[in-house]
């Protein structure tokens, strides 16, 4: 998790604990730049660490209106043509699912005592509808951003800037599709937000089976990690709840809110 504070009208100073040298996220904002993948700009050439934290002084993106999803998507596919072994080693680049919130037997034994039957039933029902599916090694691993949706992107006056590499891994092109396939109809996104993206990587992967699983899952995990977050965190109940109305398959279920 990072902080971001303001410094004027040009400057973000972005706060997180490290998983690696510290300035390999640097040594990665510059790689993205030279193969033309649009990325926050780093004003230092080295992080300040104090502690366990470093602190990165980063160009600040003003908004400019609606996102071009289109262009995402091209940028998505730029990623996608990467040659992951140009990447610093110092950067960490694990398998897309080896993430904790990937675990999904554990997640969901964790949140147990929090998850009525009908509800459960749903969930396991998904889990177990894509178990021979998700997991396997990809024949042609990819370079992933990880975590494609709209939180994670700007649009600004140079155009669509990609955000947040936190997560960045290896792993299907499926991986980076996932996430937006279900943001119209159960996040409540503009129209046809997906299939913009699509036309902008150059394919669609709806009805992709490893695609399709990842969407859906991506659902299953969202739950999840918002019950766990209700345990510390009050506000988080009502969105969670939200959420289980959808796996009980109610009628009148109300679109999810990305929190």
């Amino acid at each position: 998790m990072n902080a971001l504070f303001t410094a004027g009208d040009d400057v973000v100073l972005r706060v997180g604990r490290p998983t690696a040298e510290p300035d390999a996220a640097i040594w990665l904002a510059a790689l993205l730049h030279n193969c033309g993948v649009r990325v926050p700009r780093m004003l230092s050439k080295v992080a300040y660490v104090e502690g366990p934290f470093a602190v990165y002084a980063v160009a600040r993106q003003h908004s400019v209106g609606r996102i071009d999803y289109g262009e995402v998507g091209s940028l998505v596919a730029r990623v996608h043509s990467i040659d992951p072994s140009v990447v610093p080693s110092e950067y960490p680049m694990p398998s897309c699912w080896s993430f904790p919130w990937w675990q999904f037997e554990r997640l969901l034994a964790e949140v147990g005592d929090m998850v009525d039957s009908r509800a459960r039933c749903g969930i396991e029902e998904a889990i177990a509808r894509h178990a021979l599916t998700i997991g396997r090694p990809p024949e042609r691993p990819v370079l992933c951003h990880g975590d494609v949706h709209p939180g994670n992107v700007i649009q600004t006056d140079a155009g669509v800037v990609l955000l947040d590499w936190d997560l960045l891994c290896l792993g299907p092109p499926a991986w980076d599709h996932g996430p937006l396939m279900t943001w119209t109809e159960r996040w409540g996104g503009e129209p046809a937000v997906y299939e913009s993206f699509a036309v902008g990587y150059g394919r669609s992967m709806r009805g992709d089976p490893v695609a399709e699983a990842v969407a859906e899952l991506r659902l299953v995990a969202a739950t999840l990690m918002r019950l766990s977050a209700s345990r510390l965190d009050p506000t988080a109940g009502d969105e969670a709840e939200r959420r289980l109305q959808w796996w009980r398959g109610d009628d009148d279920a109300p679109m999810w809110q990305a929190v």
